[in-house]
């Protein structure tokens, strides 16, 4: 539903709902303007409208474009400290539906939105859900819905998809595949730490304390620094990196020296990578920080230290490894082999 002022009325639109319908005919003065689909009421009865849906008051009571409505939720999330990853993804959601509905933000137009993604798009849940993440900051940010609107929005249940591990010996098999000592270091200290691919495109040359024998990975997801693990190995190939490259700001450079490298690079070289090695489970660069996690917890370390060095805010994010983790498998004994 979207209400509006446009000169010395008020307009209303919705798409066709019993209820709504009740409600406005209840309203005294209004017509119905077949042409435009809308209904049309003098500007004194704007406040009493307001009031019987329970809607929250556009701003200046005009509609705004679809660029408008978009660098408003940008400046708010701009100004709520987001990361810049995550306001590039929430703008982008908000432009896809407000593109489908022709820039109508009602909840029915919201719900529609969702149904096409998940039945022709095929869209995944997780995707799903992050769209009405983005939809409803902008929704309650522009005050176009109320909450009880914003409750009425299907959201379609999480998926459970357990983390893609490679073996020990897989990830040892995509390391000594890669010949560039610049590459290599960046794989090695992906698994070393668990890094995500955006970690390890931002880390600075200040951030490897060889004194302490820690990494230091600043604002992750989240907006939190947390500490990693530096070992003698990835100590002893960082020397050989720095002795080669000479880095000055970030460790990892772009082929400019002006800036970090970039994700998409990094994941192209561990794709390489592992097609040169010959694994062909779906693996991704992710895929790196997932077995970290997992080879640890199979090696006995407790589940509330890998919280720590992935930077989980809660050990119930850190537990989805010990459904792919094989230490409590490894004791039992499959009915199959013990059928004579």
């Amino acid at each position: 539903m979207n209400i509006w002022k446009d000169k010395e009325c008020v307009k209303i639109y919705f798409q066709y709902n019993a209820e709504l319908l009740k409600i406005i005919k209840q309203i005294s003065g209004g017509k119905y303007n077949e042409s435009e689909n809308i209904w049309i009421f003098p500007i004194k009865k704007y406040d009493e409208i307001i009031s019987r849906f329970n809607y929250k008051k556009v701003e200046n009571g005009i509609i705004p474009s679809i660029n408008e409505r978009k660098e408003k939720l940008r400046e708010y999330m701009v100004r709520k400290g987001y990361s810049p990853k995550s306001i590039k993804n929430y703008v982008n959601h908000l432009n896809r539906f407000l593109i489908f509905s022709n820039n109508k933000t009602d909840i029915e137009s919201v719900n529609k939105y969702l149904l096409n993604l998940l039945e022709i798009k095929e869209s995944s849940h997780s995707y799903c859900n992050q769209a009405i993440n983005a939809i409803k900051t902008y929704l309650r940010e522009a005050n176009i819905a109320s909450e009880i609107d914003l409750i009425k929005i299907v959201r379609p249940k999480k998926e459970k998809v357990l983390p893609k591990v490679l073996s020990m010996s897989e990830v040892k098999s995509i390391i000594d595949v890669t010949e560039n000592t610049k590459h290599k270091t960046q794989l090695m200290i992906a698994y070393s730490c668990g890094l995500r691919v955006s970690e390890v495109a931002n880390l600075k040359v200040t951030d490897i304390d060889s004194k302490r024998m820690v990494v230091i990975i600043k604002q992750g997801k989240g907006r939190k620094d947390r500490i990693g693990t530096l070992s003698v190995k990835m100590l002893e190939q960082l020397r050989d990196y720095y002795k080669e490259y000479k880095p000055t700001n970030w460790l990892f450079e772009n082929q400019m020296k002006n800036g970090p490298i970039g994700t998409r690079t990094l994941q192209r070289i561990f794709n390489a990578a592992a097609k040169k090695s010959k694994i062909n489970k779906p693996a991704t660069f992710h895929s790196l920080r997932h077995s970290f996690a997992t080879h640890l917890l199979e090696s006995g370390v407790d589940i509330r230290y890998i919280q720590e060095f992935l930077g989980h805010s809660s050990t119930k994010t850190t537990e989805i490894y010990t459904h792919v983790s094989r230490k409590s498998l490894m004791g039992i004994v499959n009915p199959l082999d013990r059928l004579g």
